[in-house]
């Protein structure tokens, strides 16, 4: 059998295991096989959780992600990063180290520190390791408006807490609006450009709540920017990709619903 000569973009995803299915790496998995990219997947943490909340997290030891990183570094050639979970400072510094190595590539940062179901994984060390060693390296920076007010400690605007994560060296932030009341979802993308309005998109809202649906977003973004669009073309693809998941999402639990990122295969 002759090797194919069809080849896609690979993306570095460091992202915890979730059990249901829903988020994490088999979320990145998922969305980059349907955009056109090819997932090399590292877990940063296990997870206890199910469709309603996480129970308990365990985080991968730092040297074996660093090892893992290094064999694929020294065979494949990386066109994106998407990080997810960073479980514990070990987890945040250790990535650092690897982004040190990748500086010409994009990376798209997942800031995940509030469960769906609740739980909290952010803890005030991860937050101020995170901007001081993460942001540097964003290309793009995905929170929702929960997890942007908590990197942001103290401001009082969407606007100004966006502004802080860009001051502490991401590129472009794009906060998403899925917590916030109202029929239609905003989306807003800040760029380090001073004086320069956001982009903006909005969403009709899908009745229900959502487990992986930031992921989605996340990694539908690493691939597309894997394949060389624009962060803003990039954002606006991820962005219709993530909707599209949700609007044919199913419930296979008790508690919220996951996306169907299958969706252009099952409708």
């Amino acid at each position: 059998m002759s090797r194919s000569a069809h080849t896609k973009p690979m993306v570095l995803c460091l992202s915890g295991l979730d059990p249901s299915g829903g988020a994490g790496i088999q979320a990145d998995m998922e969305a980059m096989l349907m955009t056109g990219s090819h997932c090399l997947p590292v877990i940063t943490s296990l997870t206890v959780q199910n469709t309603q909340n996480v129970q308990a997290t365990q985080p991968v030891n730092g040297e074996i992600l660093r090892h893992q990183v290094e064999s694929l570094l020294s065979d494949l050639s990386i066109s994106a990063v998407k990080i997810g979970l960073l479980d514990g400072p070990d987890n945040v510094r250790v990535v650092a180290d690897i982004l040190k190595q990748l500086r010409d590539v994009p990376v798209v940062a997942d800031p995940v520190l509030i469960a769906g179901g609740g739980y909290d994984f952010g803890a005030v060390d991860i937050i101020d390791l995170y901007l001081e060693q993460i942001a540097p390296h964003a290309t793009i920076m995905t929170p929702n408006t929960h997890e942007l007010f908590r990197l942001a400690k103290g401001s009082d605007s969407q606007s100004e807490a966006a502004e802080r994560l860009l001051q502490a060296g991401a590129k472009h932030v794009l906060v998403t609006g899925g917590h916030e009341p109202g029929e239609l979802i905003t989306n807003r993308l800040y760029s380090g450009q001073k004086g320069d309005e956001p982009s903006q998109w909005q969403w009709a809202r899908q009745p229900g709540e959502y487990h992986g649906s930031g992921c989605t977003l996340a990694a539908a973004l690493a691939s597309y920017l894997a394949q060389g669009h624009i962060v803003t073309d990039a954002a606006s693809l991820a962005q219709d990709f993530t909707w599209q998941a949700i609007k044919y999402g199913w419930q296979p639990g008790a508690g919220q619903l996951i996306p169907n990122r299958r969706y252009p295969l099952e409708i």
